[in-house]
């Protein structure tokens, strides 16, 4: 259920996380080639972190080995965007990895 922010104080906005407070994130997944090694594994997530999520102010939680999946949102309160989706993806894609997925924008507290 949404919190509804109607005559709500700044500090409750903050603590309920709507209106300015609204944080939108995104899914991902993809997957490296099975016979990747752990090192060329490692080597590529360290390189998305470097050259995509800290680069445009985000933050990545995620597991995996060959085959990844996580959260992507703002390191501060914010709203990720659709051109932030559409580095990622890129980015992935163009690095090698396969079966990518990027999910739509989505309010990372109440979707």
């Amino acid at each position: 259920m949404k919190a509804e922010a109607k005559n709500r104080s700044r500090r409750l906005r903050k603590k309920l996380r709507v209106d300015e407070f609204q944080e939108l994130g995104f899914d991902v997944a993809w997957q490296l080639a099975a016979d990747a090694s752990e090192e060329q594994v490692d080597t590529f997530v360290d390189d998305f972190i470097v050259q995509v999520i800290e680069p445009r102010g985000l933050g990545f939680g995620g597991e995996g080995d060959t085959l990844w999946h996580g959260l992507i949102c703002t390191m501060d309160i914010g709203k990720c965007t659709e051109e932030d989706r559409q580095a990622v993806e890129s980015w992935l894609k163009d690095k090698g990895a396969v079966a990518v997925s990027v999910s739509a924008l989505y309010d990372v507290w109440w979707g």
